[in-house]
């Protein structure tokens, strides 16, 4: 991963995570029993295309949509479709931007309606996990900091995490160095530095850690069928601690 080169690299960095942020919130505002999963990547396309943007899924190593709508047992790149939305379902939508050249990578679980205690205490045990594996993203830290914090939080409320997926570096692509897994032990991997961004995000599940991917060749589910859940911010580190670019 290329480390920030100047201030106005973060400020453009900024700009494309403020209007994903934009995006994800009104996207969350829509969210209801009823809707499609396409429903919901068109409306992502219409405002990202708004915000004079550009969806950066769209056609990356040949993905189909705008966003990834991923539902209970769905864990990441649910393709969208005619899949209804039920009342008790968990939706998880993932969603990136290209502004300018600068991309930003974005991921949230939503309950729908009535959902069950399991799922909101899994839900708010992934949202968690993010922001302690973000607190660890300081210069001096290593990069494995953030994925056992992220690892140690999960299992000790019963939870497993997925091993399959993980987190990346962000900024003048989608995907750089280093990955970023979110399991394992502190103290190794690269040293955190100064003007590295990185995409931070948890995928943990209520059973075992063990997916598949299904037929499409994009669709990760939970091998025992148990829900998932999935939080993800761009965060640029800088001596005065992390950044979060995704959040409003």
């Amino acid at each position: 991963m290329i480390p920030l080169k100047s201030p106005e690299d973060l400020k453009m960095l900024k700009r494309s995570g403020e209007i994903l942020a934009q995006v994800m919130q009104r996207l969350q505002e829509r969210l209801r029993a009823g809707m499609t999963t396409q429903d919901l990547d068109v409306l992502s396309e219409e405002l990202i295309r708004d915000s004079k943007a550009l969806a950066a899924f769209k056609g990356y190593k040949g993905f189909p949509a705008c966003a990834c709508v991923s539902v209970n047992e769905e864990i990441v790149h649910g393709i969208p479709g005619p899949r209804v939305i039920l009342e008790g379902d968990i939706v998880s939508i993932d969603l990136g931007v290209n502004y300018a050249g600068y991309f930003s990578d974005m991921a949230v679980t939503l309950p729908v309606g009535k959902v069950s205690d399991d799922k909101l205490k899994l839900i708010t045990v992934a949202r968690e996990s993010l922001n302690l594996g973000i607190k660890q993203a300081k210069p001096g830290n290593y990069l494995t900091d953030i994925s056992h914090s992220i690892q140690s939080f999960v299992e000790s409320h019963g939870f497993s995490v997925v091993r399959q997926f993980v987190g990346h570096g962000i900024g003048a692509a989608l995907h750089e160095e280093p990955e970023i897994p979110n399991f394992g032990s502190a103290g190794f991997g690269p040293l955190l530095k100064n003007g590295m961004v990185l995409a931070i995000e948890p995928m943990i599940n209520a059973g075992g850690w063990e997916c598949r991917v299904e037929k499409n060749g994009w669709t990760a589910v939970t091998k025992d069928g148990s829900a998932s859940a999935h939080f993800e911010h761009t965060v640029a580190i800088t001596d005065q601690g992390p950044v979060v670019l995704t959040r409003l």
